[in-house]
């Protein structure tokens, strides 16, 4: 049996993983406490971290320079202490991660392989271009998708599915946090197109 592979990301309503410019903040400002109780829980129990090297040194130097509040809160100290594996052709170790191993090669092949070895489920919490790729190879079991209740038109940046493939969603479960926040998880399946000659 094989590990589940979960793609966990935090998105404005208009798909943006995060801010470039402007003032809002941390979670774009809209956390609350049954949001952070609920991502303690979801980062509690045993798993593996699958991060992509840009993901990998953007958590890294944030936790170094404690630049952004959220780098405070117990559910970002949890995952920074599950095992880690870095999915990178160019980070040279030690890496600034207690327990992360970096494994050189397609990320495609890398995490194929995990899904066969690991003895726990697997979670990527953002590291956007790789998991494009992983859910177009079909290695992504469940999307989780945390989305505020903002629009970023302005000021967002990194949308999330920007040159994916055409996918379908199953909804497996959904909530909402803190009043407006919600969460969606998906089981996401490559879209089959439909050719002319099918419709008749």
């Amino acid at each position: 049996m094989t590990a589940t592979y979960t793609f966990d990301v935090f998105s404005s309503l208009d798909g943006f993983g995060g801010v470039s410019s402007g003032d809002w903040g941390g979670y774009w400002g809209k956390q609350g406490p049954e949001l952070l109780d609920h991502r303690l829980a979801l980062y509690r129990p045993e798993q593996r971290m699958v991060l992509g090297r840009t993901t990998y040194r953007m958590f890294a130097e944030m936790l170094a320079s404690g630049s952004e509040q959220a780098v405070l809160d117990p559910w970002v100290t949890r995952m920074r202490n599950l095992p880690a594996t870095v999915v990178s052709t160019t980070l040279v170790g030690p890496l600034d991660w207690p327990d992360a191993t970096i494994v050189s090669g397609d990320a495609v092949d890398v995490v194929a392989r995990l899904k066969e070895e690991s003895a726990v489920p697997l979670r990527s919490h953002g590291s956007l271009s790789m998991n494009r790729a992983l859910m177009a190879a079909g290695l992504v079991d469940r999307l989780q998708v945390t989305i505020f209740p903002v629009i970023t038109g302005q000021t967002g940046d990194d949308a999330i599915f920007a040159g994916a493939a055409d996918f379908d969603l199953e909804l497996i479960e959904g909530r909402t946090l803190d009043g407006g926040i919600q969460e969606l998880i998906y089981r996401p399946s490559l879209h089959a197109s439909i050719s002319l000659s099918d419709k008749h």
